[in-house]
């Protein structure tokens, strides 16, 4: 608590390559670049959104489509559109992108924003459907020999088992 985390990270960084408990190479080298310019050019890009009303628009169009469903099937949604957002980019920028909208339907539904979050975080880890969705299953596709169909075939029932576990965990640990 005497330091902010991002600041105290840095310095403890910066304290081990200074003391050469971590040479200036391999820090730089283990470093993931593209995550990092991705994460970069998405936080103002989510900034913007935020700021230019996209995300209280698609709040709003998520809210006034499903209306009359309980808040608890809109929570279903989010998730089930984290998780699809989230096989076509990885989940930094997937969460960059849904945590605004889920905290502005959350808003719009007068319910506690925790669980819509925690859907967001939970479903953006989850990205089965396409070999690109995570490095993971982009490493595995050659040398298992499987092709994009298969990725369907299994992570299909899998985000299905998912969204029928976490849902009713999620609302048990974090009500709406």
């Amino acid at each position: 608590g005497l330091l902010y985390l991002p600041i105290a990270l840095g310095a403890v960084s910066l304290l081990y390559v200074l003391l050469g408990i971590v040479p200036l190479q391999k820090l730089y080298d283990t470093i993931e670049w593209p995550v990092v310019v991705l994460i970069g050019s998405l936080i103002p890009i989510g900034a913007a959104m935020e700021t230019s009303g996209t995300t209280a628009v698609i709040a709003r169009g998520l809210v006034d489509i499903s209306e009359g469903l309980p808040a608890w099937a809109v929570l279903t949604i989010i998730m089930v559109l984290t998780m699809t957002l989230s096989d076509v980019l990885n989940n930094t920028a997937t969460t960059l992108v849904a945590a605004p909208i889920a905290l502005s339907v959350a808003n719009k539904l007068g319910a506690n924003p925790d669980p819509f979050l925690m859907a967001v975080a939970v479903a953006a880890s989850y990205a089965f459907l396409t070999p690109i969705g995570h490095k993971n299953n982009t490493l595995i596709m050659g040398p298992g020999g499987y092709s994009f169909g298969d990725y369907w075939r299994l992570g299909l029932p899998l985000e299905l088992l998912i969204i029928a576990v976490s849902i009713p965990m999620i609302l048990w640990v974090w009500p709406l």
